[in-house]
């Protein structure tokens, strides 16, 4: 249990209607909504240009989330499956597997009736305005697929005229940033759906969350505030969805929400580039995981269809957004060291932050060599620790503490602050970034960890200074990828994909490299053993000078073995 100063830490940085609406949530229950009577009117003209689509995992009645496949009964389909955790379950009432390729139209319309007849309102996941929010996108994406001609029945869209009833009584003001952008990007589904005075409500309530939150959760250099790539991917596909489903609104409220959702998302489009390594994928800063949101590349083709433009890239060097905290130095085609140095993401919900402030992934030739040690799951435990915590970062522990005081699921207290950041290419052609972070004030004699990364050529050098008073206990950490073969002396670290080597890693200071064992979480569900490289200095006097040298390419020479 958190202590009560802990606890204020907390809860001191939330926003005034955020503390309402938890006090609110915890004393009341959800509003409820009385059925409709009489037949729902549909909009007519709107239409939606082909969405996303998703690979489906094995059979029409086996479902796969988190890694995990549980396959059901149809006669005795349970939709509350208590054997599996909260997260699994929600997946199953999003219903994203209805935009599938290859499911067929029976086993959608199935699952729709399905739903219908064993959720009545408030079941517990089901009714939830996180799942209620995609699963109202999701079935309008559906009854507006050309499959779904003629087909839809009453019962189904007076579910859904239900649902958007539900949430617009039932929206995430305790919780804010990307629930609440999902359940703007619900209400301008149903409003653009339906018609009536109710849809138009919605509608313009839609237009309003979406308006605000854009320009806030959107940063000026295209991230997305919460610091996650996997969670940028996912606004940006809602942003995607958005301008589709507003193609034929003519009013001119929703044109120019449509016009500043394409500037954004041009800027997003780029970040989404920057944040992705050579391998296609995105890199796994804060709670960001392969294989939840679309790939970058379906990403890119959506937009290129939906706009009809190029999708822009970065072209290497050194790229820098610098309010959301990411530097990418990329000398070679194939070679990516992508930098955190910015904040852990909006001070009022920091849920899906991680103790990586200073850390790095690198990828060499086209693979992962150092890589954050990712993210298994959402539910509390050792390994969920590990992954936020510096444990799982490749960067510098003072005193055994973390950076930012992350406790719970998805809490966090104190949190580190970045400072002076900088990314430029200097007139050699070497890449060099520089920056710091306050996390560790706390601590007696405020250490303050400055970090500069110097890629000239094929070295790359990594030091790390440690200012203030006292002595302390200092670790660094770098996790490399399980796919490659580590041999290691005391002063050297040779990295190997097969017979090709890749890296020579030694110590940019004195000490002793050694070998740990450590954990590499690339999706959800996913939990490899990896070699973790660490040095410590123990009871050292501030301050103090230490780091790594990593020698890449045909110039790391393994000889000494």
């Amino acid at each position: 249990m958190p202590g009560l100063l802990q606890l204020f830490r907390t809860v001191s940085h939330l926003k005034l209607r955020q503390m309402a609406y938890q006090l609110i949530r915890r004393l009341g229950s959800p509003t409820k909504v009385s059925p409709i009577i009489g037949i729902v009117a549909l909009r007519q003209r709107v239409a939606l240009s082909l969405p996303v689509m998703r690979r489906m995992h094995g059979e029409e009645n086996a479902f796969t989330f988190q890694n995990v496949t549980r396959c059901f009964d149809p006669a005795r389909f349970n939709w509350a499956a208590p054997d599996m955790d909260k997260l699994w379950r929600y997946n199953l009432h999003y219903f994203d597997y209805l935009q599938e390729k290859g499911r067929p139209w029976e086993s959608k319309s199935f699952l729709v009736e399905s739903w219908i007849q064993s959720n009545p309102q408030g079941v517990p996941d089901a009714w939830e305005p996180f799942p209620v929010s995609l699963r109202i996108v999701n079935w309008i994406k559906l009854f507006l697929s050309p499959e779904a001609a003629g087909k839809l029945e009453e019962r189904w869209l007076k579910s859904l005229y239900v649902q958007a009833q539900w949430l617009e009584k039932n929206i995430e003001y305790h919780l804010l940033a990307n629930h609440f952008f999902k359940n703007g990007k619900a209400l301008v589904f149903a409003g653009c759906y339906f018609d009536g005075v109710d849809a138009w409500r919605w509608l313009k309530k839609g237009l309003t969350i979406i308006g605000e939150e854009v320009d806030e959760q959107i940063l000026e250099d295209g991230g997305h505030f919460e610091r996650s790539p996997m969670y940028h991917s996912m606004i940006l596909e809602d942003c995607l969805d958005i301008d589709n489903i507003m193609t034929g609104m003519p009013s001119p409220e929703v044109q120019m929400l449509r016009q500043r959702l394409r500037q954004k998302i041009g800027t997003m489009i780029v970040f989404l580039d920057g944040m992705c390594h050579p391998d296609g994928d995105i890199s796994l800063f804060n709670d960001a995981a392969i294989g939840i949101e679309a790939k970058a590349a379906t990403l890119f083709d959506y937009f290129e269809r939906l706009t009809g433009e190029k999708a822009k890239k970065i072209t290497g060097g050194a790229c820098v957004f610098c309010k959301s905290g990411y530097y990418i130095l990329s000398p070679r085609p194939g070679d990516r060291l992508i930098i955190d140095c910015g904040p852990v993401g909006p001070d009022y919900q920091p849920g899906h932050a991680h103790c990586d402030t200073l850390s790095f992934e690198l990828s060499l030739l086209g693979r992962r060599v150092i890589v954050d040690s990712g993210c298994r799951q959402y539910v509390d435990g050792d390994i969920r620790q590990y992954n936020r915590g510096n444990a799982g970062h490749n960067t510098v522990s003072i005193d055994g503490e973390n950076q930012s005081e992350v406790w719970g699921a998805h809490r966090v207290a104190r949190r580190a602050y970045p400072l002076d950041a900088a990314l430029e290419a200097t007139p050699d052609g070497s890449l060099r970034f520089s920056g710091a972070h306050d996390g560790y004030c706390r601590l007696p004699g405020s250490p303050v960890h400055r970090r500069t990364v110097t890629w000239s050529g094929n070295i790359l050098l990594i030091e790390d200074r440690i200012t203030g008073r006292g002595c302390h206990d200092i670790e660094s950490r770098l996790h490399i990828c399980p796919d490659l073969a580590v041999a290691l002396t005391a002063c050297r670290a040779v990295i190997q994909d097969g017979p090709e080597l890749l890296a020579t890693v030694s110590l940019a200071g004195e000490g002793r490299i050694e070998r740990e064992s450590g954990w590499y979480c690339p999706e959800f569900g996913i939990q490899r053993s990896c070699v973790v490289l660490t040095t410590t200095q123990r009871n050292v006097s501030l301050p103090f000078y230490g780091g790594w040298k990593i020698t890449t390419g045909t110039s790391a020479c393994a000889s000494s073995f």
